[in-house]
Parts: structure tokens; C-alpha cells; sequence
């Protein structure tokens, strides 16, 4: 799949462009210096174009990519390493163990599991800061995680309990912490990106427009592939790019929608030129490797941070489970997906710092063993956590607390019992 997307890259040359930067990196959004350039042979008037340049995202040099296809040779210290090894650890240890509950029946309706994608979401969150937004899709547990919200309150989330992170309202495709700015879990494909907008405009309209000087907030929306092909996507790139806009738009592309191949369902797969074509660098990186996912998310995180504007990466990754686990997961070639499981993230990163001395076999064991206790003590916490109220049934669904789901009495009508009779038990 990878040479798809890279095997025409050198001939593209988009006509209102001029590409001064003879050799283009294998970073396929690295188009260096591109310029607008009007039409000189033209005999038409030529109309005022932007003279401003759009500047490669990632300046790797070359000796790094030259590297092994694994991690590669890029610096990292060895707490970074460690902390971007839990953080992985965390997340696939967790999706396993969804895995587990769902089918035991501990949880309910499509779980959609994150494994193989595990280096984006480290990649890219674990450089962010608490005041920081992230908006996710319904394969959001893995962010929430990232983001810091606890192991408890996300699997009791998805046990439907009242200890979860939405007190059992949200489920698995709904995560929210407002304590850790995670605004979504959005069920619907595209329909966080213009809320990601929105919250970006806020840190901007806070900074500019109320002096919050100290406003320096940016925001990252998660979306897969399937997702470049709906107008919110392109509306929201237009507006962040209008408005320079403190956002990273980070496509996951698993080259998967459900069960259609991306190659199949786009007349363009590289996702990553629609960002120059908004006037926003646009960048492909390798999403199976956390390091060189880092090194993108780190340059693009600050270029919103100081106030340059949005970026669009496109990390192609790949999920090694079915779309939802309720997906036998038998429209995939089982030679593609042998291919990118031999190139996981998590077993790359562990190998990278055994290599390099960063960390022992044991220091490694001792962490993924801290995690397996976690992730158990989540699993115990959340059975063992009550279940919402029937008064609970109503919250949240109206802004007016006057609303259907509150009687003249001032009570909710969901108190009395007859009211949920022949509902759902709750």
C-alpha cells in the first residue's frame, strides 16, 4: 500500500505551483517553498495572487530517512522513550482487554478498537499540554487515554457506569473529559472536525480578541480516511486556513472505511496535497512509526502554538482488528495485513530502545507489567460501579432544564416508575 503513495510523488507538480526544493524528502507532504505564481504567458489579466510561501512541515534531514524503516536513528532522550512506551503499552493493552469485555457482554453496542494505531495518538498527544483540545472519532479510547484521562473512568465508561468519564451516558464512541479538554467521541464520521474548528477559533478569538495573552491553546482533530471525502472537511480546512487558525488536522488513515479500500473510494489517495491546495502545509508520514509521527506533530504543534496557522498530516497507519468488533474483518487480504503486522509500532519502538541502550528487557517488562495491573484494577473499578438512575435517563438531553424531562412538579418524570415502563432497563 505504502508505494502507492509514493510512487508518483516526484512527477507531481500542481500547475499554480512552482516547487523550488529540487529533492523532495519521501515525506510526501514536504513540498519545500512552494510559491503562487502567476501565469506570465497568460494574455489575460492576471489577478493579485498570494506571494507567501508554504513551508515544509517536517525539515528531517536525510540521513534519517535513510534509515532503517523501523524507527529510524532520530534523537530522543531516554525518559521520552519510556514515557512514549507506556503510552503505547497503555493502549493496546486496553483495547485487548475491551476485547474481552465486549465479548464476555460486560459492554454494549459497536466497540471500535484502536491496535496498530497506537503510535499516532502517542505520537502527536504526548506533546501536548492539559490546556490543549483534543477531538476524536467513535475509535476514540486510545486518545482519551493519551490525553490523560484515567484508565478507570474510560473502561467504566464503556461498562456504562456511573463512574465513567460521561457517568455511563457516552459509551465507547462518546468519550468526554472536560477536565482534560477531550471534547468527542463523535459517532458520525467528519462531524468533530468543524467542533475541532470551533474550538480553535475560541483560542484565537481569546488571544486576539479578549487579550488573553496567554491564550496559546491548540487543538488536534483525529479522523480517518473515509472522512476526506465529506464537505465538513474541506469547509473546515478552508476556514482555518482564512483564519491561520491554531489547528493540526491529523488524518489516520488505516486505508480502511469500514470495508472500503481507500485506494477504491478516492480519485486522489493522497490526502495529504489537499492541504496545500487550502494554502496549509500537508504532510504524509509514516504512522507506524512513533518517532518520525513525533518529530511531524512536534513541528506542527508549534507552528499553530506560535500562531502560523493549521497543518494537515496524513499518517498512514493501519488497525489490526476488524472496523468494530463486531466485524469478522474478512474483506482484507490477509497478506496486507501480515505486512503491517510485522511492522508494528509497539514491538519497533521496544526494539529501536533495546538498540540504542535507552532501556533494558527488564525496565521494558517492569512497565508493561505496571500496565497489565492498571488495566485489570480498570476492569475491576468499573464492575463494580453502580449503574446511572432512572433520573439520570433525561440529563443532558435538553439545554432548557424546564424541558420534556422535567414534570410540573419540578421532578424529573423519568422518577416515576411507570414512566420507563417497557424501556430498556437502565
Amino acid at each position: 500500500m505504502s508505494s502507492t503513495f509514493s510512487s508518483s510523488i516526484n512527477t507531481i507538480t500542481p500547475r499554480s505551483f512552482t516547487n523550488n526544493n529540487p529533492s523532495l524528502t519521501p515525506f510526501l507532504g514536504s513540498a519545500r517553498n512552494l510559491r503562487f505564481n502567476p501565469l506570465t504567458n497568460s494574455t489575460l489579466p492576471i489577478p493579485r495572487l498570494r506571494q507567501s510561501n508554504i513551508f515544509a512541515v517536517s525539515d528531517v534531514k536525510q540521513k534519517h530517512l535513510n534509515s532503517s524503516p523501523s524507527v529510524g536513528n532520530l534523537l530522543i532522550t531516554k525518559e521520552e522513550a519510556l514515557e512514549l512506551y507506556e503510552d503505547m503499552v497503555l493502549g493496546r493493552t486496553f483495547e485487548d482487554m475491551c476485547a474481552q469485555m465486549y465479548y464476555r457482554g460486560k459492554m454494549f453496542g459497536f466497540v471500535h478498537l484502536y491496535n496498530g494505531q497506537e503510535a499516532v495518538s502517542t505520537g502527536f498527544i504526548k506533546l501536548l499540554t492539559k490546556k490543549d483540545t483534543v477531538v476524536s472519532t467513535y475509535r476514540d479510547h486510545v486518545h482519551a487515554l493519551s490525553k490523560g484521562v484515567p484508565a478507570r473512568e474510560v473502561m467504566s465508561e464503556l461498562f456504562g457506569r456511573t463512574t465513567g468519564c460521561v457517568r455511563g451516558q457516552g459509551g465507547s464512541m462518546h468519550m468526554f473529559s472536560k477536565e482534560h479538554n477531550l471534547i468527542g467521541g463523535f459517532a458520525f464520521i467528519g462531524e468533530g472536525i468543524p467542533v475541532a474548528t470551533g474550538a480553535a477559533f475560541t483560542s484565537k478569538y481569546k488571544r486576539e480578541a479578549l487579550k488573553q495573552t496567554n491564550c496559546d491553546a491548540v487543538t488536534v482533530a483525529f479522523f480517518g480516511d473515509g472522512t476526506c471525502n465529506n464537505g465538513q472537511f474541506y469547509e473546515c480546512l478552508n476556514m482555518a486556513a482564512l483564519w491561520k487558525l491554531p489547528i493540526v488536522f491529523v488524518v489516520e488513515n488505516n486505508l480502511w472505511a469500514i470495508g472500503m479500500s481507500h485506494l477504491r473510494a478516492t480519485s486522489d489517495p493522497e490526502i495529504w496535497k489537499k492541504g496545500p491546495a487550502f494554502g496549509m502545509p500537508g504532510v504524509h508520514v509514516d504512522g507506524m512509526d512513533v518517532l518520525k509521527v513525533r518529530e511531524v506533530a512536534k513541528e506542527a504543534i508549534e507552528r499553530a502554538r506560535r500562531g502560523d496557522g493549521p497543518t494537515l498530516v496524513e499518517c498512514e497507519t493501519y488497525r489490526f482488528r476488524g472496523h468494530s468488533l463486531a466485524d469478522p474483518d474478512e474483506l482484507r487480504d490477509p497478506s496486507e495485513k501480515a505486512h503491517y503486522a510485522a511492522r508494528d509500532p509497539l514491538t519497533a519502538l521496544k526494539k529501536y530502545m533495546i538498540e540504542s541502550k535507552l532501556a533494558s528487557e527488564a525496565e521494558l517488562k517492569a512497565i508493561e507489567k505496571k500496565i497489565d495491573e492498571l488495566v485489570e484494577d480498570s476492569v475491576e473499578f468499573a464492575d463494580a460501579s453502580p449503574h446511572p438512575p432512572r433520573s439520570q435517563l433525561l440529563e443532558n438531553v435538553f439545554a432548557d432544564p424546564k424541558g420534556f424531562g422535567i414534570g410540573p412538579d419540578g421532578k424529573y418524570r423519568c422518577e416515576d416508575p411507570k414512566f420507563t415502563e417497557g424501556t430498556a432497563h437502565v
